[in-house]
């Protein structure tokens, strides 16, 4: 469950990083008000701590991972 929402989170910063890069349109500042406000900075740090979970993505064992998902279902 953590795997899938990092994922989204880190998706949805690649995203407006990409308009950022393309526009100059950060679209969590214009959504939230501004990138100084508190519900911004909120979510470019969940998007930041969602980046550090994903690195754990990157040493695991895939063949071990589907085997305890198999067992428990």
């Amino acid at each position: 469950m953590f795997d899938k929402l990092a994922l989204t989170l880190n998706i949805i910063g690649g995203l407006n990083w990409g308009l950022i890069g393309l526009f100059q349109f950060d679209l969590v500042a214009w959504l939230f008000g501004g990138s100084g406000s508190g519900l911004s900075r909120v979510i470019y740090s969940l998007v930041g701590l969602s980046a550090l979970w994903c690195i754990s993505l990157l040493f695991r064992d895939r063949d071990d991972e589907l085997h305890h998902e198999a067992a428990g279902a």
